[in-house]
């Protein structure tokens, strides 16, 4: 690992991805800061900072995957502790954000809980988020706070770049998804289709019709998050019901909640590609899912905010 040298950067983590931290940190060449995240016996929070931060620009690696809430909490409770240390900058890094499905009223009387959480995030003291994918970008608009917004795209699309996969068509599993499709199908100068579906509940989604030629294709389906694998599986079905030669399908945040993995295992789908934003527990880690690391990606915004030079470069 190279050496960083600058005393000033620090970098720590609570419980939620610490195998990501590690990796950011050996990007780096940092030593991940000395600190306890805890939980007391009635399932208070406690946080313990075993070195000094005085004066530093402190970045705070933490997903608000499962358990969201206590992931959530030990962030602001961290955030608090280097803040009362003095702390010249706190940044956190967000790979994946809890609760940005909540980002808008559907019905009457729903709560912006994505709102809600920024928030939280800004009223702890945090000086700048680094997030990737978030459901819906106009979070971004929810802080008052610079907010670095790092995109997925290119770690999927270079994986399937190496792969070399024959006529290609990217299909977006529903028409929220088709900016994130055409921007995978521009880097793998491809065509796009979109799936055109009805949800009639939360969580169950019904496939309509397929807009774009995929017969005799290799589909890549493409989507921010995959969470119960309903969508994503029976667009999978619908592709190859169509004549799709085979399926691929891939995200950046791999939530796999319920009955993800029986979906998935059940469906035409030859190979999930997912990113390490959330970490996959033994369960789901198997030959069908491959796990590409965002540790470069983030390192990198890391020691571009520290130096002040421009993070927008990562887009490309």
């Amino acid at each position: 690992m190279a050496n960083y040298r600058d005393p000033k950067l620090k970098v720590f983590t609570c419980n939620s991805n610490p195998a990501l931290a590690l990796q950011i940190c050996e990007h780096i060449g940092v030593t991940l800061g000395k600190a306890n995240v805890n939980h007391f016996s009635d399932g208070e929070i406690a946080v313990h900072i075993n070195e000094s931060v005085r004066g530093a620009d402190v970045f705070v690696i933490q997903s608000t995957c499962a358990p969201v809430n206590d992931n959530i909490m030990e962030l602001l409770v961290m955030v608090d502790a280097l803040r009362r240390a003095s702390a010249k900058s706190i940044n956190v890094m967000i790979p994946y954000y809890g609760y940005a499905r909540q980002d808008r009223k559907a019905r009457a009387r729903d709560p912006i809980t994505a709102k809600l959480v920024a928030n939280l995030i800004q009223v702890a003291g945090v000086n700048r988020v680094i997030t990737m994918d978030l459901h819906a970008t106009q979070i971004q608009g929810f802080f008052d706070i610079p907010v670095d917004h790092l995109l997925g795209v290119p770690i999927l699309a270079e994986y399937f770049l190496e792969k070399d996969l024959k006529d290609v068509v990217v299909v977006s599993p529903d028409h929220g998804g088709v900016t994130r499709a055409r921007k995978l199908a521009e880097r793998l100068k491809a065509p796009i289709a979109i799936i055109d579906k009805r949800r009639p509940q939360p969580n169950v989604a019904e496939i309509m019709n397929i807009v774009g030629h995929i017969e005799g294709k290799t589909a890549i389906l493409i989507d921010d998050i995959i969470d119960t694998a309903g969508t994503i599986s029976l667009a999978a079905n619908a592709l190859a019901e169509s004549g799709a030669k085979e399926v691929y399908a891939c995200c950046t945040h791999p939530v796999l909640s319920g009955p993800a993995m029986e979906r998935i295992s059940a469906s035409k789908i030859k190979e999930l590609i997912v990113t390490n934003t959330i970490p996959l527990s033994e369960e789901k880690q198997n030959d069908q899912i491959t796990v590409l690391s965002v540790a470069s990606l983030l390192g990198e915004a890391i020691i571009r905010v520290h130096e002040e030079l421009s993070v927008s470069k990562l887009f490309d």
